[in-house]
């Protein structure tokens, strides 16, 4: 069986230099990296990279923790990770916790175990154990950051877009258009970026003297379902507003389809706005109105993140904002 001693004849060099060709091809010149590849190839010697990681304490592996992989706003995030983890010979290793704090700290020990290098939460939560009220990163975790959400609290690394300034650019725009009646569908309650998403809502009115109507706010929990529950309860009360606007696109299609129920004319008798721009909402009827989260960038940004910090770099910034986008379709119009 062939061994590096072997290689390293073939190519006329030391083991050490085969070695570090192999492990760190960086630290040779391209002259010796391409005589130890000839003689890798011609050799047939096959690099134990279990045990070469192993040396290195390193797995080449990032875990990613998604809330729930059946929804199609993560689709693209992971796809970024992916884009930059494979450039760069990385693994993304994918578990679907379901919002399970059993799930989530088992994902956190796969990390502390060594089987991975860091890990990536697209949720919430923080995946190890800590003491409620905890202000600060425990220098004990392992590298940890954060996508699309943050953690209210503890300031861990995290990329995502401005909420508040997203939630107020889609008041203004339907301020502008006329209305001033204008309801709110929120998501989960304990989500930091939902109360963000409110906190812009609320900003956007009182710019314009006018104040929160609680008959106007309604709680769902970013699916379908909730989102068309919410609004059929809107519709049921004394005044109805004349638009809604939902924390995420798919709150928004339920609601859609609860005013047709309804027998309202969209967006004539009431304009509809969502969040994310998934690509459903391209083919409702009428199309969606949306804020665009570009989850592509999202997902390449914290990986690229993540490759920075486990060669060593601390972030700058605990939080970095990229861009959003109004777009604005068929699902709004004037009063």
């Amino acid at each position: 069986m062939v061994n590096i001693k072997d290689v390293a004849k073939l190519a006329n060099v030391s083991i050490a230099t085969v070695s570090r060709a192999l492990a760190q091809p960086e630290k040779v010149s391209g002259k010796t990296r391409e005589k130890v590849m000839r003689a890798v190839q011609s050799s047939g010697y096959v690099v134990n990279t279990l045990a070469q990681n192993f040396r290195r304490r390193r797995s080449n592996t990032v875990v990613v923790m998604v809330p729930d992989i059946a929804n199609p706003f993560f689709a693209n995030i992971i796809q970024g990770i992916e884009r930059v983890a494979s450039s760069h010979k990385y693994r993304v290793l994918l578990s679907d916790t379901q919002g399970n704090e059993e799930n989530e700290r088992a994902c956190g020990e796969i990390v502390t175990q060594k089987q991975a290098d860091g890990i990536i939460c697209l949720g919430r939560n923080i995946p190890f154990a800590y003491r409620k009220g905890r202000k600060s990163i425990d220098p004990a975790w392992p590298p940890f950051l954060m996508a699309c959400e943050y953690h209210g609290e503890i300031p861990v690394p995290s990329v995502c877009i401005d909420n508040v300034a997203a939630a107020a650019e889609v008041v203004t725009y339907l301020l502008a258009l006329g209305h001033r009646k204008i309801a709110y569908i929120n998501g989960p309650k304990d989500s930091v970026l939902c109360q963000d998403r409110f906190q812009g809502y609320s900003n956007a009115l009182h710019g314009s003297n006018i104040r929160v109507n609680k008959h106007w706010l309604a709680q769902g929990e970013f699916t379908l379902a909730s989102g068309y529950e919410a609004m059929k309860n809107l519709l049921g009360r004394k005044q109805r507003p004349t638009a809604v606007f939902c924390a995420n696109d798919e709150m928004a299609i339920g609601a859609m389809q609860a005013c047709r129920d309804e027998d309202l004319v969209l967006p004539g008798e009431m304009s509809i706005v969502g969040f994310d721009d998934l690509v459903f909402g391209e083919y409702t009827s009428p199309r969606l109105t949306t804020i665009h989260q570009p989850r592509n960038e999202i997902g390449e940004c914290v990986m690229t993140l993540m490759l920075e910090i486990l060669a060593g770099e601390k972030p700058k910034i605990s939080r970095i904002f990229l861009p959003h986008k109004l777009v604005i379709r068929e699902s709004t119009a004037s009063l």
